[in-house]
């Protein structure tokens, strides 16, 4: 006899990402996750032609980053070994699993680039994980990981290249359908893609993706001149969190279909859209996590009249602002 609980995980386990797959997944992590909530607000007040604007305020999720979802629905799903679970991160990533394995009581040891925040790196460690510094780009420390996992025959928690990981991302679009269903338009800063693949698969075209990428790591933009996944820069201020070098295969096919545009931003939009935010919200985001508003308030993408707007702040893990002294 079949139970809820069987009858979710027969959800989950087919192949594809899709909103049933996501929706269980949902049903898995949230006890553990948080609902983040969302920030209605108006461009005029960043000295804008007045537009109303919401945001979905994903940095406060726990590890500062939306990373979080993914890890949980990696670590639940899956079978983790003894050996625990290792990744390789540009900071948030890593933070998200190890902070997943601290809840769950498993060991787990992440590998980043020099590249990566002392913000970022000193969470990862606060969580208890192993942290090892492993050359000067993401590359580099996946490279290291994957030698550990097959030195150790830890589990693999692929920031982006994972089912799993884009299943529990995708709970993100599920909260913002249920919280904002009125939305037209949604910004979403790239990376690896995990995150944009997962709302664009659980949206399936009801809300118009648009992805956001900054100049100096154009990877979905690569991607979609060249038809296929390929190397593209991995530099810029986002470079941590926004520079994996190329996106995901498993989230390419999904963007193609429903992620409408992707619009690129400069290092000085992305700094200016972090002050900006602070400044008439009071919100803290890092430089990926400023990426989506940056579109928005640099003009790299203008909304229509009337069109109703919704912007991912995904990620907090900056020493932007402190209260010392």
């Amino acid at each position: 006899m079949s139970t809820p609980g069987s009858a979710i995980m027969d959800a989950i386990m087919t192949t594809d990402i899709t909103r049933e797959r996501i929706a269980a997944t949902e049903a898995v992590i949230r006890p553990h996750i948080r609902r983040t909530p969302l920030l209605k607000a108006n461009l005029a007040d960043f000295g804008l032609p007045a537009v109303s604007v919401t945001f979905k305020l994903e940095m406060l999720q726990h590890s500062g980053s939306f990373k979080a979802r993914g890890a949980f629905a990696n670590l639940l799903l899956r079978q983790v070994p003894a050996a625990g679970v290792v990744a390789a991160s540009g900071g948030n990533h890593g933070a998200a699993v190890a902070y997943a394995a601290q809840q769950l009581g498993i060991p787990a040891t992440i590998f980043v680039p020099d590249i990566t925040s002392p913000a970022k790196a000193e969470r990862i460690g606060s969580y208890g994980a192993k942290l090892v510094i492993a050359g000067n780009r993401y590359a580099d420390a996946l490279a290291a990981s994957e030698a550990h996992v097959a030195r150790t025959g830890a589990l693999a928690v692929h920031a982006y290249d994972q089912p799993e990981t884009l299943l529990g991302q995708g709970s993100v679009g599920l909260e913002l359908e249920q919280d904002a269903p009125d939305i037209d338009t949604l910004l979403v800063a790239v990376g690896g893609g995990g995150l944009i693949g997962g709302i664009a698969a659980w949206t399936a075209g009801r809300t118009r993706i648009i992805a956001v990428e900054p100049e100096q790591s154009p990877t979905l933009h690569a991607a979609f001149a060249a038809g296929v996944p390929v190397d593209a820069p991995a530099g810029g201020i986002a470079a941590d969190s926004l520079a994996p070098r190329r996106v995901g295969e498993l989230m390419f096919p999904i963007a193609r279909t429903h992620v409408e545009q992707v619009v690129l931003v400069s290092d000085d939009s992305i700094r200016q859209a972090q002050a900006a935010l602070w400044s008439s919200l009071r919100v803290v985001a890092e430089p990926g996590g400023a990426a989506a508003f940056a579109a928005l308030l640099s003009g790299r993408y203008r909304p229509a009249p009337g069109e109703r707007v919704a912007v991912l702040v995904c990620g907090a893990n900056t020493t932007a602002v402190n209260f010392e002294g």
